[in-house]
């Protein structure tokens, strides 16, 4: 090869490493531009912060002198983000009031963005020779526009690429600080609803310790009250249940036969263990025959019997009064006093009888019982006083009602204490 041709080769290498070395050049200018604006437009949340620093760096790499970019809110036709450096306010005010224009006639959805890609001239100054036009999902569109380079040249197809992924990774920043608002919203309605639902817990918990104190008030209550006022009170709370009413009853009166010889002979002391031990007794057979005590009085007890159906209250009533004679032997043959034997006498009597609240005033106060009064009730507790030697005694509705499941031995006629009539008296058989 002559030297000539070897000049030419030499040449053309040349020719082709200064072109490879522009290409790289390029490439190393593309990939530090890119970097540079991904790093500031990621390093921030706020969406006005990111389109000013995105602004700023694709002018400040491309040497532009003038720019501007905006986001737009079609669904309330508003501009929400305008960021310019270097525009004459004539032209802001031209470019913010021609873009509401067409944002209220419909003209500025992502369709029509999509389909035209393109503005009409009259929207910008003439100065702006990059637009892009993007989408920041459906609702926010916007557009970025440049003005010329310094070095008074043209954008490259190049350049116009580069932009192109600049404005790309500006729409994932977007969307990034988008889904962050979101978030952080979310987050503050969490924490709302977690302030409401601590109130309503708080609420809860002293709306639950009122109950508990509810329910330790009517557990101490209910060791002083008959067990019907504690269910009337729990179906009716306002008391209006509790006024009395005649309805059919059969009244149970119990007492201690020979207390006060009792008491003197082995002391009050002994005598109230005693008590407590043959009436805690008593109470079982009560209950289960669905009684209830309404009065205590030292030795005696006086228990009612409200089942609607009158031959089986008597039928409970006369159940009760032999469990507790059966439960009183028991209790004797296994405890040794000083004294006799305890002796439980009974008296039983059935029909209609005033049941329910008594108020009684006074310059004191009020007070309220819980009771039953009539010619039952007195001929029960008269009938009681009759009874000696653990005998279960009963009138004559009693006996009538109850002769179908035990037997009775008729008495005879007695004139009791303050009753006009004499009253026939049966004897339960042992």
């Amino acid at each position: 090869m002559d030297l000539q041709a070897q000049v030419k080769h030499l040449r053309q290498e040349l020719k082709q490493s200064e072109h490879i070395q522009n290409e790289l050049d390029r490439r190393v200018f593309y990939l530090k531009t890119l970097y540079d604006v991904s790093k500031d437009i990621f390093s921030s949340v706020e969406p006005e912060t990111i389109l000013r620093n995105f602004l700023l760096m694709a002018m400040g790499n491309f040497g532009a002198t003038e720019g501007f970019i905006l986001e737009v809110n079609a669904s309330s036709g508003k501009i929400q983000h305008f960021v310019e450096v270097g525009l004459e306010e004539n032209d802001v005010a031209r470019i913010i009031s021609c873009i509401e224009q067409r944002i209220q006639q419909g003209m500025f959805s992502e369709s029509i963005i999509n389909e035209a890609q393109e503005l009409p001239p009259d929207l910008l100054p003439a100065s702006f020779v990059f637009v892009k036009i993007f989408t920041v999902e459906s609702d926010c569109p916007g557009i970025f526009g440049l003005g010329p380079k310094l070095i008074s040249e043209a954008y490259t197809d190049n350049d116009r690429e580069l932009l192109d992924t600049l404005v790309n990774n500006l729409v994932v920043a977007l969307n990034n600080a988008r889904s962050f608002e979101k978030i952080k919203k979310l987050n503050r309605d969490l924490a709302a609803k977690n302030i409401q639902l601590q109130k309503a817990l708080n609420e809860l918990k002293a709306a639950m310790r009122k109950v508990e104190i509810l329910e330790s008030i009517k557990l101490n209550l209910s060791k002083f009250l008959p067990t019907t006022v504690t269910k009337l009170i729990e179906l009716s709370p306002t008391g209006e249940s509790l006024e009395a009413k005649e309805r059919d009853v059969s009244v149970l009166f119990l007492d201690i036969e020979g207390y006060t010889k009792i008491t003197e002979d082995v002391g009050a002391t002994e005598v109230n263990a005693l008590v407590e031990k043959y009436f805690s007794v008593f109470m079982d057979a009560i209950y289960e025959n669905n009684g209830d005590i309404v009065e205590t009085a030292g030795d005696g007890l006086m228990v009612l019997f409200l089942t609607d159906d009158e031959a089986q209250n008597a039928l409970e009533a006369v159940k009760a009064a032999q469990t507790i004679r059966e439960k009183a032997c028991a209790i004797n043959a296994q405890c040794s006093l000083d004294s006799d034997p305890v002796v439980i006498n009974i008296g039983i009597s059935s029909g209609q009888a005033f049941v329910g609240a008594a108020k009684f005033d006074s310059y004191t106060g009020s007070r309220w019982a819980y009771t039953s009064h009539g010619t039952t009730v007195n001929v029960a507790a008269r009938i009681c006083s009759h009874a000696s030697g653990g005998a279960v005694l009963v009138s004559r509705n009693t006996a009538e009602r109850a002769q179908g499941n035990f037997s009775f031995k008729p008495l005879g006629k007695y004139a009791l204490k303050n009753l006009s009539e004499e009253v026939d008296i049966f004897a339960l058989d042992t």
